[in-house]
């Protein structure tokens, strides 16, 4: 991956479009290529910062604040993900078909190029997903400017005559939206395809040249994660199988706070070759006090929570409580109080791989961070590296 030529890519294709696309379409490439040196890093954007969104920060309004379970916000981010990546491959090949009938040249690899780099602009909004109050804004205008790159872009990619490019456009837009109604049903049955097994997909020999960025900066630290990565990925040490439902049962207590447990559920689930797992368990007493525990096992996707770690610390205020950010020990720590339902949630990773989380109706914050430190992290933080392979 040369980050500097994607970064000079994704610069010249947002701000001089028609000065890049010829410059695009005359580029030898290939479907690997394109993927691994463009498309499987900024369509991992919008679902990266939603899972940042809803997972890590959280979301609110008029008082109540709202936050999804880390295990259920990493599934929503790897089917996105995924989607995502289909998503491009399929409507390219619509994008091919449709080329004789706008008087146009058919071209698979054209095809998708020109999909990849139009899409480029709704993959940067993404970041929207993040944004107080205008992110939907910034979305929707990536959405619309990413239209106007795929009109710009179909007569020099694929030699359509530029009366027709309109036409094209609205077809294929049309298009896309019924394949992702259709992926989005069939999901399941098509994770298997083999975009990269495709015959004319070849190798990706790209520069070594590289950005640098001061190490104590969040750029430089998402910088380090990425080696880090890198460095995982070449030794194999990638794959991780999530601890067994009855292994996260045993660190779910009978009691939390005095309260009794009512009930408990473990499950572990896989989606394209990655593995989470989660025990949860209800609490309450006779005075109405009820708790509510959730235990996640990250697995395979645990780089998500070591992502959320280069965000800086967070508080917000309002009038009728407050969520507050920060990172301790090394673990990314989340609270939260609701001054009129006196209500709130507590939560901490461990060991950049597990996610313990209490949310609930106590007398005071002190009592979600006491249940939280009645599981035995020390005992979860032993455990990560179990079921880490090669």
């Amino acid at each position: 991956m040369d980050i500097t030529k994607l970064v000079a890519r994704v610069k010249a294709i947002l701000a001089n479009p028609k000065s890049e696309w010829p410059a695009v379409a005359a580029e030898p490439d290939t479907i690997k290529g394109l993927y691994l040196g463009y498309i499987m890093i900024l369509a991992a954007i919008p679902p990266v910062f939603a899972f940042i969104k809803t997972s890590l920060i959280g979301y609110g309004a008029f008082g109540v604040h709202f936050r999804t379970g880390i295990g259920a916000g990493i599934g929503s981010l790897i089917v996105a993900w995924i989607l995502a990546l289909i998503g491009v491959y399929v409507v390219a090949l619509i994008v091919n078909a449709l080329a004789t009938a706008f008087g146009g040249q058919a071209n698979q690899i054209q095809a998708l190029k020109v999909v990849a780099y139009s899409y480029t602009a709704s993959w940067i909004a993404g970041i929207g997903n993040i944004i107080p109050w205008i992110g939907w804004l910034i979305m929707i205008a990536g959405l619309i400017y990413s239209i106007y790159l795929l009109y710009l872009g179909l007569p020099e990619t694929m030699h359509c005559p530029r009366e027709k490019s309109a036409g094209y456009t609205a077809v294929t837009i049309i298009c896309s939206i019924i394949v992702y109604i259709i992926i989005g049903v069939i999901v399941g049955s098509i994770f298997g395809i083999g975009m990269f097994n495709h015959p004319m997909a070849g190798t990706d020999n790209g520069g070594s040249a590289q950005v640098s960025f001061d190490k104590n900066s969040t750029l430089g630290k998402l910088q380090a994660f990425g080696q880090q990565m890198e460095k995982a990925e070449k030794s194999g040490a990638t794959s991780v199988v999530a601890l067994s439902p009855d292994q996260l049962k045993a660190f779910v207590p009978a009691q939390l706070n005095g309260l009794q447990r009512s009930n408990l559920s473990a499950s572990r689930s896989g989606i394209a070759g990655l593995q989470t797992s989660e025990a949860t368990a209800d609490y309450a007493d006779k005075s109405g006090h009820n708790l509510h525990l959730e235990i996640t096992d990250t697995g395979s996707a645990k780089a998500m929570l070591v992502l959320g770690k280069l965000a800086g610390n967070v508080e917000q205020q309002s009038d009728h409580g407050y969520a507050r950010t920060w990172h301790q020990d090394g673990n990314l720590m989340q609270e939260e109080w609701d001054n009129q339902n006196h209500s709130g949630e507590y939560s901490t990773t461990v060991a950049d791989r597990f996610a313990v989380k209490v949310q609930g109706n106590p007398d005071s914050m002190d009592d979600l961070k006491r249940a939280v430190a009645s599981v035995d992290l020390k005992g979860l933080a032993a455990l990560k590296d179990q079921g880490v392979g090669k």
